[in-house]
Parts: structure tokens; sequence; C-alpha cells
């Protein structure tokens, strides 16, 4: 059955201006939208591309609905600073929340990728683009990985941009993609032509507890991560909180090294073998006051070893009951610090939990700067991807797979930000409703 989607040359002009405004304008007339004047109090307009868009766990919704209604930062709800213009969806015929909440807020549902940025034109009308390849129907590679389409969506806004001869910031949330080759090729183009690229897990800016970041420079010699990380797109989280943190080591990020992944028994086997993770591990037990033996107890453990050009380790191991926490071993400190991301509030709890992650979006797209590194989502997508190609060397066959070298992943840079994560008052635990159904 075909797509029953909006065909922009059914709207009318008024439509189409209401909906756009200069980008309408841009679409209907041919005229180029930076040749249009704009005031500062015009939003950023906005492309959503997204695979699947329904309620309640959907990230697509999570995310689109904060940028088109706002969200909570700081201790407050903030309006949004961004105009969702577009949306495409891949998985169009089984999206009903998308489709109805596109209808109600009178933003048009492209046919295409190309459509969506050009708003049925010719050239980029767009100020920014929002890929959500998070959810919906797809099939998992034999490592385990799912064959989520986000790079097929990238590329064809790097189509786009390179017709136009201009490009945008581009969010692309979670990991670039579960290839390496693909995610490096994302990365590269980001540089090549210039133009911001964000993404991630929401996780790194979540609150905290305690709610303190890490200090440049500090002389980290050992990190071990805990969190759910049962599969590929679970362990990107916890990935991505750790790389959030090691980049403040002393002389910045110099790439990794090696990554090994190891599930079973024999997890505890090479902790036992790995004094510096085995009391790092410990400590966070005796932080979180929780019972002698209570790691060794999950039903399936699993263990990503990482280890770094400049000689630093890390461990990120499946765990529970910790929601996220990070411990690190600094030179010259008695103890580690730990950092926990705890528990989700609110009855449908990640969808009150994505706020931070809207709030960079929105940064991103209106001061059209980087809020972090771009190398840390390509080292996060790359520990992800090797850590699913070890346990299918050896790892099929035995619990230890095989220690992969990474020469390729030798990006250097410096972190150089603040805090970015939420403080304060946290979201009123209110249920979310929004009343369109599935």
């Amino acid at each position: 059955m075909e797509k029953k989607q909006a065909d922009p040359s059914l709207l009318t002009r008024r439509e189409m201006l209401g909906i756009t405004g200069i980008a309408g304008l841009t679409a209907l007339t041919g005229i180029k939208a930076d040749a249009a004047p704009r005031t500062a109090q015009v939003k950023p307009r906005i492309a959503c591309l997204v695979t699947y868009w329904g309620a309640t766990r959907s990230h697509a919704d999570w995310i689109i609905a904060k940028l088109m209604d706002g969200y909570w930062w700081q201790g407050a709800h903030t309006p949004s600073g961004i105009e969702v213009v577009s949306v495409y969806i891949h998985q169009f015929d089984t999206s009903l929340l998308g489709q109805k909440v596109c209808k109600s807020k009178n933003i048009p549902i492209f046919k295409t990728v190309g459509e969506a940025v050009t708003l049925g034109g010719k050239d980029l009308a767009v100020d920014g683009v929002v890929i959500v390849g998070e959810h919906g129907d797809y099939a998992t590679t034999l490592k385990g990985q799912w064959m989520l389409p986000r790079w097929w969506i990238y590329q064809q806004v790097i189509r786009v941009f390179e017709q136009s001869k201009r490009s945008i910031p581009v969010f692309n949330d979670k990991h670039l993609s579960y290839s390496w080759d693909e995610a490096k090729w994302m990365f590269d183009k980001s540089r090549e032509l210039n133009f911001p690229l964000t993404g991630g897990s929401s996780i790194p800016v979540h609150y905290r507890k305690p709610d303190i970041e890490i200090d440049i420079d500090t002389p980290i010699k050992a990190s071990v991560m805990l969190g759910g990380a049962p599969d590929e797109g679970a362990l990107f989280h916890c990935v991505d909180v750790l790389q959030a943190f090691v980049e403040r080591r002393k002389g910045g990020e110099t790439g990794v090294k090696s990554v090994q992944c190891i599930r079973g028994p024999e997890t505890w086997t090479w902790t036992e073998k790995n004094p510096w993770a085995a009391k790092l591990l410990e400590s966070v037990r005796a932080n979180m006051n929780l019972k002698p033996g209570h790691f060794q107890a999950i039903e399936k453990p699993n263990v990503c070893i990482v280890e770094y050009n400049d000689g630093t380790k890390a461990a990120i191991y499946n765990a529970r009951e910790v929601g996220w926490t990070y411990a690190g071993e600094v030179q010259g400190h008695k103890e580690p610090t730990i950092i926990s991301m705890l528990e989700w509030p609110g009855p449908f709890s990640q969808y009150h939990a994505s706020n931070s992650q809207p709030h960079w979006i929105v940064e991103t797209m209106v001061t059209k700067k980087e809020p972090f590194n771009a190398e840390r989502l390509l080292l996060s997508s790359g520990i992800t991807a090797f850590n699913m190609e070890s346990n299918w060397q050896n790892g099929v066959y035995s619990p230890v797979g095989r220690r992969i070298e990474t020469p390729f992943m030798n990006m250097t840079y410096r972190s150089t930000r603040g805090a970015q994560f939420n403080k304060g008052e946290r979201p009123p635990n209110v249920p979310y409703m929004r009343g369109f159904g599935e």
C-alpha cells in the first residue's frame, strides 16, 4: 500500500507560508532562504528525520515533543528555541502517533529525506537536521547489531548539502552507526563540509549524584562504568557516559588502542586478574550499600575492556540497581571518584528524563556550535561496534572474545567544556498523556 503522506504540492500557498515562513517562500518561489531578510527573533527551522514514531518508548516522541513544546532544564520549563517545520518517517505506516502529532501541529510529513530538508524544493531550505534513528521493526546482524538506517538517512542529507553547496548543524541520536566504517564516514563528512555534528546518549547530561563534574586535566589512571548493558543499544549508553568522563583526563583524549568483550563467568576471572577493576567495582558496591557479591549475582554478566593509547584503562560492566555509575581511580586521591546517574523520574519515566538532550540540540541549532567534541561520539560508536565484533570473534564459541587492536581510533582532542548536565528541581511526576493514542 502506498504511504499516505502529505504531498507538499497539495498545500496552499497560505498553508505553506504558515508552516515554514521564509522556507515556504523558498520552496514556492525559488528564492534562497538566505537571500530574504531575517530578524534575530526568527527561530532556526528544523527537519526531523526518524525511523519510527510511536508511544510511549520511542526516542522520536521523547525528543521531538520537547523540540516542539519545550523541555525541563535547570529546574524550570524552558520554551523551545527552534521550530520543527518538516518530518520524514521511514516506517510511516506503523508510526500512528507521529502522524497524529504532526497533523495536530500542522507539520508536513514528506515522503523522502531529500524533500524534508528541501521542503519540497531543490535546495536546502532548513537551518538544522535532527536524525532519530532509534526504534522500529529492523533486523539485526549475526553479531547482534541492530541495523537501524542512521547512515542511510544521513547520507541523503549529505547529498542535499553537497548539491546546495552549504551545510547546517546535524544531531544524530545515539551512536552514529552500528558499523565503524559508516560511523567514520559520517564524522569525516562533517569535517569535510564544515558543519557541527552532535548526538549520542542522553545519559551524560542527565541528573547526577553528586551533581559534580570532573575537572579538566584530572589525572585519571583507570575507570569502571556500571549500567544495564545486555546488548548493543544499552551498552552504548554506558560507553558514552564513560567517554564523557575519561575525555577530561590529564592531557586530553588520546584515542583507543584496543577493545575486548568477555561474557559469562569469565567476566569475574578477568576481574580477579585485574585488581584495579576489582577495587573500583568494590568501591561502587560499598558506596551504594549493596550486598557483598551483588554484581557477581547478575544473570548474564559481561565486561567491555577498553585500553587507551596513553595507557589509561577502563572496563564497562553489565550491572543492575546502580542506574549508570562511573568510578575513577585518580592519581593522588585515596578514594575513587564515584558519580551516578540514577533513576528516571515520572510514571512514564524515560519520557520525563529526556530533557537535557533536547536542550543541547536547541543550543547546537541556535549557536551552530558542537556542545562537545564530535570525536567523542565517534569513539563511543567505535568502542560499541568493536565490542560486538570481539564478542563475535571467538566470543560465539568461547566467552572470551578476541582483543581487537584499533589503531584507526586514534582521535586526539582536549575537552574544554564546563558542566553540561541537568541540575536543580526535577520535572513534576505527572503522567505522560498526549491524548492521541496509537
